[in-house]
């Protein structure tokens, strides 16, 4: 594997130029996933996956559907009063579903669906998880638990700063929710730059699992709806983006891979923390879409 240095400095510089316009810290690292060539911005910190951690998930899925231990038909009842939170998918239904597992790994990652990913998540086990991406080489990836974990982090810090329940998230100031457990990577879910980049090459290669089953976990990412931060620095209907994104407090990602008509492929992941709460922030937003053309243009 390469590492590319041309112009390292001014990447560096630019890359820094953008986190500050954006009032953000950034993380980010790219590479060619058929020549290996790499570059980065502070790409080896560990970093918030928020729920970029649907991509391990989604990964073992397939592993465990191509290894015959999990059916993808199997019909699974799904009730609002035992789903877990979330802004999407199963998540905000009033009514009973009852939806194959391979549709609702399909919510998981196209809308985001947090009630989608802990039924996944619950039937491949956080512990299967961690044990492949350690095969996969990927030691500083790892889950301390699903969705509904992070939102018990999250109910136990605000009692802990005396605001109460989970609803109260607003009224947060920003350094107490920067010592919260869900914005800590050691205490959270996490990832580095580095790594995902990696899982993603592993991905596009069919190294992560069986060829059909990693075309399967391609699929699913190429569905992702959100089209406002990685796409946002490829404005061109020729270049094809798959990707999950990420976000909690002051926590804002994505992760994908970007298709170029020449056959050209660049894994990118850019993990943002911002210096401000602030749910709609489309600087920051952009700001992952800036930080990924700089990357994927220097690998060019």
């Amino acid at each position: 594997m390469s590492t590319k240095l041309i112009d390292e400095d001014t990447l560096t510089a630019q890359i820094a130029e953008v986190a500050e316009d954006a009032g953000v810290f950034a993380f980010a690292h790219a590479r060619d996933i058929d020549t290996g060539v790499e570059v980065g911005f502070r790409s080896d910190d560990p970093t918030v996956t928020a729920s970029v951690f649907k991509v391990p998930v989604l990964v073992e899925y397939v592993r465990q559907v191509a290894a015959g231990e999990l059916d993808p038909a199997q019909r699974i009842e799904v009730s609002p009063s035992e789903a877990t939170m979330g802004p999407t998918g199963l998540s905000v239904f009033s009514d009973v579903a009852d939806w194959s597992l391979r549709d609702i790994a399909t919510s998981m990652i196209t809308v985001s669906d947090n009630a989608a990913t802990d039924i996944v998540t619950g039937l491949v086990t956080v512990d299967r998880v961690n044990s492949t991406m350690r095969e996969l080489g990927l030691p500083g990836t790892q889950l301390t638990g699903d969705c509904s974990v992070i939102f018990d982090d999250i109910a136990k810090d605000l009692a802990a700063a005396g605001i109460g329940t989970i609803d109260g998230m607003a009224s947060v100031d920003y350094d107490t929710a920067a010592t919260f457990t869900a914005a800590t990577p050691e205490k959270t879910n996490r990832t580095t730059p580095r790594e995902a980049t990696s899982l993603l090459q592993q991905i596009w290669t069919d190294a992560a699992a069986t060829p059909e089953a990693c075309a399967e976990a391609r699929r699913f990412l190429g569905m992702q709806v959100w089209p406002h931060r990685l796409s946002a620095g490829f404005p061109r209907d020729d270049v094809k983006i798959s990707g999950k994104t990420g976000t909690i407090g002051m926590v804002r990602n994505e992760i994908g891979v970007v298709e170029f008509p020449d056959g050209t492929r660049h894994a990118i992941a850019v993990f943002l923390r911002g210096k401000t709460l602030q749910s709609r922030n489309p600087a920051a937003d952009r700001a992952i879409g800036d930080i990924a053309r700089l990357l994927s243009d220097a690998l060019s």
